[in-house]
């Protein structure tokens, strides 16, 4: 089994400032809000929303909220799979330790001990009914180990692709701060001690601004890879789903086919079993004691 891929690198350091332009600022960061899809926690909790403003910033907020929405919605069908395969397997045991429970009630019956061909019958149904608890034992460890294990691996790592993308958030806001600090004394008069806070400002933004887009440009670059990864991490794992369902209906079918030899009675059609079980019920009904008053 493939290790789980890893998420995606969170830049935390800042990049070196870009080459001074003189006074000439950076072009504003268009104001992003944020947007929760859904309650609780998981990736949309810190979904960045769609830039206002058009130019640049709007297609680079745009193909983030791309790449980010495709990775929210692979960790919610990751998350549902891994629930749903716990229910299959958990309904798989209820259903083979159910059949046991049944051909045990019936070996306990008054009625094996007065009719050994009865007996028979159904001493060999228990033995069936264990065998298949047996197999479906194997078989449900063995969906344990090859999909559910990697499926809660994989899903295990969204939460640091989530702390990531919070600390971009969070460095966006800091970069529109500054950004709006450097507006507004781009509006006052340009005098001598303006300009120096203008200059100043100038100045804070500028690491600010690079760090924000070298985590902006890693998630970018890593969070594709982060979701073409997924077809060949879980496609061993559903290669083994299907060859532990085969194993698993090939010992059913010789199980059962050993059980029907056993028996060794012609299997009646429904038409006539309902016909026969209608008139054993009418010679019980002809009873006194279970005649109408």
């Amino acid at each position: 089994m493939p290790e789980a891929p890893k998420p995606p690198r969170d830049v935390s350091q800042p990049h070196s400032s870009p080459a001074r332009q003189g006074l000439t600022p950076p072009p504003p960061l268009p104001a992003v809000t944020s947007r929760r899809g859904r309650k609780g926690r998981g990736l949309a909790a810190v979904l960045p929303g769609a830039a206002r403003a058009g130019g640049h910033h709007e297609l680079v907020e745009r193909d983030f909220e791309r790449e980010y929405g495709k990775l929210q919605q692979l960790e919610e069908q990751t998350k549902k799979l891994q629930k749903d395969m716990k229910k299959s397997t958990d309904a798989d045991l209820a259903m083979s330790k159910a059949a046991v429970k049944i051909s045990s009630d019936l070996l306990s019956n008054p009625l094996c001990e007065q009719d050994a061909a009865f007996l028979g019958v159904v001493t060999a149904f228990d033995t069936a009914m264990r065998r298949m608890d047996s197999f479906n034992q194997e078989k449900v460890n063995q969906i344990q180990k090859t999909v559910i294990e990697p499926l809660k691996k994989f899903g295990s790592v969204f939460p640091s692709l989530n702390m990531a993308v919070k600390r971009r958030e969070q460095t966006l806001q800091e970069y529109r701060r500054l950004q709006a600090k450097v507006e507004k004394y781009e509006e006052k008069e340009r005098s001598g001690p303006g300009l120096a806070k203008l200059h100043q400002a100038r100045e804070e933004l500028r690491p600010v601004r690079a760090d924000f887009e070298a985590k902006n440009q890693q998630l970018l670059q890593e969070m594709p890879k982060f979701y073409s990864s997924r077809s060949d991490y879980f496609t061993p794992s559903f290669e083994a789903l299907l060859r532990a369902q085969v194993v698993f209906y090939s010992e059913m079918r010789s199980i059962f086919g050993d059980l029907t030899a056993q028996i060794g009675r012609a299997a009646l059609s429904d038409e006539l079993r309902e016909r026969e079980n209608e008139g054993r019920l009418g010679e019980l009904r002809a009873l006194s004691i279970v005649g109408d008053d």
